[in-house]
């Protein structure tokens, strides 16, 4: 790690260099920064910091800091800043509040304790109330006040339109496309040209489908499939975004900055510009398209024999949704007038479907079952419901296909040794299986084999054995953020969840921009192009793109689910005073964590736990009353009472009630 000893005249002390990590209570940890020499799978050494000691540092500011007092078991370092090398934080969302002829900015980020002094010249016209985007402008000191510029108003904070651009301002997402950017695609023709079609397999005659959600407009891939001698033959095709997007060029760059697609409940902010997204790379239905084709040789035991990937020509015969072709397969004679030979279609690709659904079960890969909520906005942005998003038969085959061709694709170019990029899904946390465990223990299930080297299939023991319990949605939830997240790499080490050797990203490319990256590659060897100087190339480009596409995505699904938060919390807004049965989820020092049936979680601080005092016992994990010694443990049921919540915070505070109240409380609710 990053460290220096310096003599002084009684002893030696350590000068570390760490990202400080700030909390809500003032003080802080430094997270000390990994050398080159360091264990990558170490994790870094925390140092506490007291508040005392933390000088004016901010969080996620690169710090140094000097370790007056080492660690000791169960102790963490104790460390007082010594210099602030570079700052994290540069912008920041809050609330402006007027005062005469200034004003000042009370940051939504708690870790941030000050508020923020605004010059009059800076405020922008923001009025009392207002959520305000701002730049620091001066981080204050013992002799120097905080201070800022207002460099956007996002709106009226109790506006629920405010909390969609909140939200991508923090995450740094911006929906808007540059001028240079726009006109490229401008200059895209709106329809395959002649020219463009020379060279490429036909598959116009063949029966094609897309299949996708009711609201989607980029649709990336479509679906063929037959009957054959040995079994079926089943292509995936997708669309060939990278025929339009040029590597570095506007759009490309732009791409590659974006990394992903963002998707925010009811509003897309797209990695293409609209008129490629929506446009001539979707494949819509009864317009020629060009994709790029993995077409799979399958046994009858669902077992892919051999596949070719190729560019080709093709016109999708019928956009359908998820529910239509689920209907369809659930009941297929009322349907058979309408979609004449789709319908068999439809047959044969779920009977496809399920056998390489059993396959993939079989060699231990994990399938997460529970079902999802999503929350239904009106026209105003306001939640008026959390509704259960199940999945159907239909988004399963769609799931299945895309599985079966990333997996194909990726070790077809494992073995021609050629530069790729993957999709990885390591062995998860050893502390995570462990909690799983104690977790699963409440209801008496039990997770064997070794917790530092698990094997999916324990994991997918668990899973069939919750399957239709009470406890199924909270126990799968769980056991899904135990696992590491999955990353984009040059390295092909396997997918733990999948049970899968080989995989990549191929299906997604006017969303995800691996999928893109790896097109490129595909196209310059199906045309013998990759000679060393292009192996050179990507090898050279391929370790960067995979970090930065890692990174943004994570970024995108931080900022999803924050913006789910927020409108659980503006949900819940509305029932303060209501109650409801929900299952413990956490537990910390902060106190109780309770997931309600919806999925909107929230917190039973160790305050409102007013029958003992409470504390956290982390080595049984559980909260025990020191004079009672009652417990809660995860996965307890428990009636919680709505008693606040905080949009700023994102943060819903519950209270433990008993069953006598909450049935006088719901009992009167379900009367009205």
């Amino acid at each position: 790690m990053k460290k220096d000893n310096i003599q002084t005249q009684n002893n030696t002390e350590r000068i570390v260099e760490c990202v400080f990590r700030a909390t809500m209570k003032g003080f802080g940890f430094a997270e000390v920064i990994p050398s080159e020499e360091d264990n990558p799978d170490e994790k870094p050494e925390e140092i506490f910091i007291p508040a005392s000691k933390k000088a004016d540092a901010f969080d996620q500011d690169t710090i140094l800091v000097k370790v007056y007092k080492e660690a000791t078991p169960g102790n963490k370092a104790e460390g007082e800043v010594m210099q602030i090398i570079c700052r994290g934080v540069t912008h920041f969302i809050g609330t402006f509040q007027a005062v005469k002829n200034f004003g000042y900015v009370i940051p939504d980020d708690k870790k941030i304790e000050t508020d923020f002094y605004i010059q009059r010249e800076h405020t922008k016209g923001a009025k009392d109330g207002q959520k305000v985007y701002v730049r620091i402008t001066e981080y204050g000191g013992k002799k120097k006040r905080p201070e800022g510029r207002i460099t956007e108003i996002l709106g009226n904070a109790d506006d629920p339109r405010t909390d969609f651009k909140s939200v991508i301002r923090e995450y740094d997402i911006y929906p808007e496309f540059s001028m240079e950017v726009t006109c490229e695609a401008d200059d895209i023709p709106e329809t395959v040209t002649d020219e463009e079609k020379k060279g490429r397999v036909d598959l116009r005659e063949v029966q094609t489908v897309t299949i996708d959600g009711k609201d989607a407009k980029d649709l990336d891939d479509a679906i063929s499939i037959k009957r054959t001698d040995r079994g079926y033959e089943l292509g995936v095709h997708i669309a060939d975004v990278s025929h339009y997007v040029k590597e570095g060029s506007p759009l490309d760059e732009s791409a590659l900055k974006r990394g992903t697609s963002v998707y925010l409940i009811n509003k897309v902010v797209p990695m293409l510009p609209k008129k490629l997204s929506n446009g001539i790379c979707s494949l819509n239905a009864g317009v020629d398209r060009l994709a790029l084709s993995c077409i799979m040789e399958v046994d009858n035991s669902g077992r892919i024999q051999g596949h070719r990937i190729e560019e080709t020509l093709i016109n999708v015969d019928r956009r359908m949704n998820y529910d239509e072709v689920s209907e369809i397969i659930a009941d297929p004679e009322p349907h058979r007038e309408e979609y004449k030979s789709l319908v068999d279609m439809f047959l044969l690709m779920a009977e496809l479907s399920g056998k390489l659904r059993a396959n993939r079960s079989a060699r231990g890969a994990l399938d997460f079952e529970f079902a999802e909520c999503k929350v239904i906005l009106d026209e105003q942005d306001a939640p008026i419901d959390i509704v259960p998003d199940v999945r159907n038969i239909a988004s399963m085959i769609i799931e299945d296909f895309m599985l079966a061709a990333n997996e194909t694709v990726a070790e077809d170019y494992f073995w021609q040794e050629l530069p790729f990029l993957y999709r990885t899904h390591e062995v998860p946390d050893e502390e995570k299986i462990t909690k799983l465990s104690l977790f699963v223990k409440n209801f008496g299930y039990t997770i064997k084999g070794q917790k530092d080297n698990i094997h999916p299939k324990e994991i997918q023991k668990l899973l069939t054995a919750i399957k239709g319990t009470e406890e199924e949605p909270v126990i799968s939830r769980l056991a899904l953020r135990s696992m590491r997240q999955a990353r984009y790499s040059t390295e092909c080490e396997g997918h733990f969840g999948l049970s899968a050797k080989y995989y990549c990203h191929f299906t997604s490319p006017i969303r995800r921009y691996p999928d893109l990256q790896i097109h490129r590659i595909i196209k310059e060897n199906l045309h013998g192009k990759l000679d060393e100087a292009r192996k050179n190339h990507y090898n050279a480009i391929l370790d960067s793109v995979a970090k930065d596409t890692s990174r943004c995505e994570r970024n995108a699904e931080s900022c999803e689910r924050d913006l789910v938060k927020f409108k659980h919390v503006e949900y819940m807004q509305k029932r303060i005073g209501q109650a409801f049965e929900g299952v413990i989820s956490g537990l910390s020092g902060r106190g109780i964590y309770v997931e309600l049936p919806n999925t909107v979680e929230g917190i039973v601080s160790m305050a409102n736990l007013k029958d003992d005092y409470y504390v956290f016992d982390s080595k049984s994990y559980v909260v025990a009353g020191e004079k009672k010694h009652k417990t809660y443990s995860l996965g307890q049921k428990v009636y919680v009472l709505v008693l606040d919540t905080d949009k700023s915070d994102k943060t819903i505070e519950f209270s433990i009630i008993g069953e006598k109240r909450f049935k006088a409380l719901t009992e009167g609710r379900n009367e009205e």
